[in-house]
């Protein structure tokens, strides 16, 4: 009977192991992830919008038909990248990604507290290199450090109602993320 016990024990336990490695190697061995669904799509460091997911076709799986989306591949090893988005009426968020689909950052309209998120992208690297001047503030320029040189930047508008699409499209659209010149 203790020699059964033990048995199912450790088949419970190699069970648990295995489905534990699977898990977790899942990610690292998948070929569609976000990234390579996107590059035929997305130009790096420029924002695109992304059509608005039917039933039938979505670019992403669970994309929410109430929000209108942008994104931007990026791509830091010539230099930061700066982001500017208009805020849409109703609510906008900006989330970052590194290539393997990890999210690392993110912000809303609420937190930024203006009528558009504007902030700087980098490495650790590049972000040592940047000079610390005394009259420009934490609350002035919004520095995001970025763990790897390629990811992804996806930008989301809500449209509350139908008939605001139009309005949440338009803000996305004003949207950049270019890489900034060398000061």
């Amino acid at each position: 009977m203790i020699r059964a016990l033990m048995w199912i024990l450790a088949a419970i336990l190699l069970g648990g192991i295995v489905h534990l490695s699977t898990v977790l190697a899942l990610p690292q061995a998948a070929k569609q992830d976000a990234y390579s669904r996107l590059t035929p799509l997305a130009q790096v460091n420029i924002m695109v919008p992304l059509a608005a997911p039917t039933a039938a076709s979505a670019i992403m799986p669970f994309m929410d038909p109430a929000f209108a989306a942008a994104v931007c591949r990026y791509d830091l090893t010539d230099g930061s990248l700066k982001l500017i988005a208009p805020v849409s009426p109703a609510y906008t968020s900006v989330t970052f990604y590194t290539r393997k689909s990890v999210a690392y950052y993110a912000i809303n309209d609420r937190a930024a507290g203006r009528r558009s998120i504007e902030l700087d992208l980098m490495t650790p690297e590049q972000h040592a290199e940047v000079p610390e001047e005394e009259d420009v503030t934490a609350a002035d320029r919004l520095i995001i450090e970025s763990p790897s040189t390629t990811g992804l930047i996806v930008l989301r508008a809500l449209a509350p109602q139908p008939a605001l699409m139009a309005a949440a499209r338009s803000a996305l659209a004003a949207a950049t993320c270019g890489i900034q010149p060398v000061q």
